[in-house]
């Protein structure tokens, strides 16, 4: 009986094996259906969820794209920030880069805008839009998107040719420029207001970069803000009062003083000096918990990590105690999201990465 099952399976692999290309082109075709009609937006309750579709910063890492923030608010997508891979990790999240409403960058540093050009190709030819991808940032966002226009026009006239109007309407290509004035004094200002949906912005301390500034997200009762990089700040704190999610950037200075020695003793003057240069113009672990701590926020979800936590354990020398500061945190990393069902208290960490 044993020979008879272990001829019957063996036939049967044998089978599977001689038509595995059959096979696999079934299961493709099958994939390829249900990829097609996937849109997580579907899935989602009312309410504002967040996702990190880029958890680093500059340096190369495995789990911590560039810097970029998907934020969902009812049936609308929105991106802050496009760093590098970011517009990749959104369709591997589920997301449909074609039902993109807008960008909001917080300042113009390369590792925060270096994928601008991809994503609006991408929701260009993805999406039936009426019009280029609007990008909201502080003045001087006139010039990015100017930049990434005349790089990539002659893509636009490739593509339209190629395809006519029915995939790539000229009238939709590329970006259009939506600036507004740098808040001053501790103020907001409010960039977009639609759909329940309001975006204020708000002044961060990057000298000497500037302007830069973050986000706070309020939608039905729900509220996040993004700080896009920042030292330490008391504008962050003050209207970070009570938010449910506060994304918040992080640098381990204990971690980059490794790296500073480690290029110190190798000869490696300019990451001797980046690696010194850095330390003063973002928050540290210890202080984004303090923010989060006196601002009674509901969540503190670390991102823009930096440097990038590619060995098991390290993630508690990045916090260096500020677990103990505050211990409603998660450490970003890319695809982790959190959904806050509109008019309640709910925080819920739905996904954990991809």
């Amino acid at each position: 009986m044993r020979k008879i099952i272990l001829v019957a399976v063996m036939i049967v692999l044998a089978g599977i094996y001689f038509q595995r290309a059959t096979v696999i082109a079934v299961v493709m075709e099958r994939g390829m259906d249900s990829r097609m009609d996937s849109n997580i937006l579907d899935s989602l309750e009312d309410g504002l969820h967040v996702a990190l579709c880029g958890a680093g910063g500059p340096m190369p890492a495995p789990n911590a794209s560039g810097p970029c923030v998907a934020v969902v608010a009812g049936d609308q997508l929105f991106i802050v920030d496009a760093g590098t891979d970011g517009v990749r990790n959104l369709g591997r999240m589920g997301y449909q880069v074609g039902d993109i409403t807008a960008v909001f960058i917080t300042h113009f540093h390369s590792d925060h805008i270096d994928t601008l050009g991809e994503m609006a190709t991408i929701r260009w030819a993805a999406g039936s839009n009426p019009a280029p991808l609007p990008v909201y940032g502080p003045s001087g966002v006139e010039t990015v998107v100017a930049g990434f226009n005349m790089a990539y026009s002659n893509d636009f006239a490739y593509r339209h040719e190629h395809h006519g109007d029915l995939v790539a309407p000229l009238k939709s290509a590329g970006l259009t420029a939506r600036p507004f004035p740098l808040p001053v004094d501790a103020q907001l200002t409010r960039v977009f207001e639609a759909n329940g949906l309001t975006v204020d912005a708000l002044g961060v301390d990057h000298l000497p970069v500037d302007p830069a500034v973050g986000y706070l997200f309020t939608y039905k009762g729900r509220t996040a803000l993004i700080t896009g990089d920042t030292d330490k700040s008391a504008v962050i704190e003050q209207h970070a009062k009570g938010v449910d999610l506060l994304v918040h950037e992080a640098l381990a200075p204990n971690l980059v003083m490794m790296m500073n020695a480690a290029a110190a003793r190798n000869g490696n003057a300019v990451m001797e000096k980046i690696t010194v240069d850095i330390l003063d113009y973002h928050a540290s672990p210890k202080e984004a918990a303090e923010t989060a701590r006196d601002a009674g926020v509901g969540h503190l979800l670390y991102y823009h990590i930096v440097p990038p936590l590619v060995i098991p354990g390290q993630e508690l020398l990045f916090l260096n105690g500020a677990e103990d500061i505050f211990p409603d945190y998660t450490v970003g990393r890319d695809g982790v999201s959190f959904s806050m069902p509109a008019n309640s208290d709910e925080i819920v960490k739905t996904r954990n990465g991809l």
